[in-house]
């Protein structure tokens, strides 16, 4: 510990600008801080720093030492925030992003039961369908539905996720029934440019997966608006289930190609790369699992 007090002293008056301002800020002497930083330099037989009367700069050696002892120290400082997250309940401003339509409808009700379970947690859910940067923009945790393709982020799968072609009743009663993944070239679509790959919507055919280049009256970037098109008998849509599935079955839309459309999608929990989560993310990715578990998304 004797060490770390050490090292620690070093960084912080380098941090600092100089000893008095660390004395200053970490209540600590400048004269405890000046021996350590000495101890430091007889302990690994080189000089640190060269110190004047009105400036402190760093020798080649504590460019080297700072740089690594620097991320030691935050990696320390990390781990004991994560281990004290989690043996505390979870508490704190927790910042949540997901798509629209989805997080009013369907994800709304297991973040509010996360919140009546942990009082601690002041939640910022941000709904909304534009690509979202996690580190730029402050975001813990993420809700996505698709396949991850950002290397920098990690994620964790919440449930499984289906996607389904609808049209109204009277469209397919008028054009007929697809019943190949290459009729949908000739039929009226609605492209939603939210939907991974746009207007190649991907089928399975002869075991193989095969893209199919759509085209309609209609391209919106919402999945709610693409229903209501559908509805209205402007176009075939592809719709998450958890928006087609009500539709069906109160008769406003049918499905169709239900056997030739991929599986695959999941919901997903994403968050920046981190080297130790926070108690809280885990705490809300858990809760999300269990809560999917129990309420499947149709």
């Amino acid at each position: 510990m004797q060490d770390l007090a050490r090292i620690r002293a070093f960084v912080q008056v380098f941090d600092s600008g100089g000893f008095s301002a660390a004395a200053r800020q970490h209540g600590r002497s400048k004269a405890l801080l000046s021996k350590y930083v000495t101890d430091l330099e007889d302990y690994l037989g080189v000089r640190l720093m060269n110190r004047t009367t009105r400036k402190l700069s760093l020798t080649e050696a504590g460019e080297a030492y700072y740089r690594e002892a620097s991320q030691l120290l935050a990696q320390l400082d990390d781990l004991d925030a994560t281990i004290s997250d989690q043996t505390s309940a979870p508490r704190g401003l927790l910042r949540v992003s997901a798509p629209r339509n989805f997080g009013e409808s369907t994800l709304a009700p297991a973040i509010f039961a996360f919140l009546a379970e942990y009082p601690a947690v002041t939640l910022d859910l941000r709904l909304e369908d534009r690509y979202v940067d996690l580190v730029e923009e402050g975001i813990d945790v993420a809700l996505r539905i698709s396949t991850m393709t950002d290397s920098s982020l990690i994620a964790r799968k919440i449930a499984d996720m289906s996607l389904m072609i609808v049209a109204a009743p009277a469209l397919v009663k008028k054009l007929g029934v697809p019943k190949t993944a290459d009729d949908m070239r000739r039929m009226p679509c609605i492209v939603d440019i939210n939907l991974q790959g746009q207007a190649n919507w991907r089928f399975i055919e002869d075991g193989k997966l095969v893209s199919v280049h759509v085209t309609g009256p209609v391209r919106c970037n919402s999945p709610l608006a693409a229903r209501s098109a559908a509805i209205a008998g402007l176009g075939f849509a592809a719709l998450p289930s958890y928006l087609g599935e009500p539709a069906v079955a109160d008769g406003s839309l049918v499905s169709v190609l239900a056997d030739r459309v991929p599986t695959g999608q999941t919901l997903q929990a994403v968050y920046p790369h981190r080297r130790h989560l926070a108690g809280k993310v885990r705490t809300l990715i858990d809760h999300l699992v269990k809560w999917f578990e129990e309420h499947p998304v149709h």
